[in-house]
């Protein structure tokens, strides 16, 4: 039999009809950005006028929003914020009609910040006992604070998709560093980091939240990688040590991102 050379024409104009062709470009729902100085994009630079939050232009949630168009964003991200404060104010801003949630949180609340600041003016002993006294605190304490903020975002925007974000090892073992920290001392951070994931992953998956693993995200990357570094390593202003530059915004975290929400 002949097919009429203006038959794929015609069956395509009428799949369009009825709503069944690929439109070149879905409609996004809203999206709210929550969390801490690792959503926020401290280390990243371009702050504007966040002030003490240090939201990024170059933070992965405002990427994202910069290439999918959402119908509304909400930054709420904020440096230094802990699992209270995102309870306390930065989940006002998710509402029945958020399509997308993405948060990173915990790191702070078990006091990683100091640990890294421990680690850099203290012993090898004194490092490796303030990371156990955080991953205590991660494994005991920790998940109780994650469900909260979990259920309150569920509680507000029950048909929402929420991605939460792990933080990244801050170094590669046996790596390229020929001074800095000790490997003791790299490796006792290293582990800290490890706990976390596997504590923040097992509450994200018990609310039927997804999990993105940082560490994956970053292999390779980290400091005293041989390839090109994505996280900051002691910097100025010292605040911005040890977070994601822009590539690791970019390259890593809002690639992570896409990879599952497309």
């Amino acid at each position: 039999m002949r097919v009429p050379k203006s038959l794929p024409v015609l069956v395509l104009a009428a799949l369009a009809l009825v709503g069944l062709a690929t439109p070149a470009s879905a409609a996004v729902g809203k999206y709210v950005a929550l969390g801490d100085s690792y959503s926020s994009g401290l280390g990243a630079g371009s702050y504007g006028s966040s002030g003490s939050c240090k939201r990024s232009a170059n933070a992965y949630p405002q990427l994202w929003a910069n290439s999918h168009a959402p119908s509304a964003f909400t930054f709420a991200a904020c440096s230094g914020a802990v699992t209270q404060d995102v309870l306390n104010g930065q989940v006002a801003s998710v509402t029945a009609d958020t399509a997308l949630v993405t948060i990173s949180i915990g790191g702070n609340d078990a006091g990683f910040a100091s640990v890294m600041t421990d680690c850099n003016l203290s012993s090898d002993s004194v490092c490796v006992s303030r990371n156990q006294t955080a991953q205590n605190f991660a494994r005991t304490t920790l998940p109780g604070r994650l469900d909260s903020v979990y259920r309150a975002i569920r509680d507000r925007a029950p048909s929402a998709r929420v991605v939460v974000l792990g933080y990244p090892r801050i170094y590669k073992p046996s790596g390229s560093c020929v001074v800095g920290l000790s490997e003791t001392k790299r490796a006792a951070i290293n582990q800290s980091s490890d706990v976390l994931a596997t504590v923040t992953s097992a509450r994200a998956a018990a609310h039927g939240f997804t999990f993105v693993d940082a560490r994956t995200a970053f292999s390779g990357h980290e400091i005293c990688a041989s390839g090109a570094r994505w996280l900051n390593s002691v910097t100025w202003p010292v605040e911005e040590s040890y977070h994601p530059n822009t590539a690791g915004q970019n390259s890593g975290y809002l690639t992570a991102l896409r990879s599952v929400t497309g």
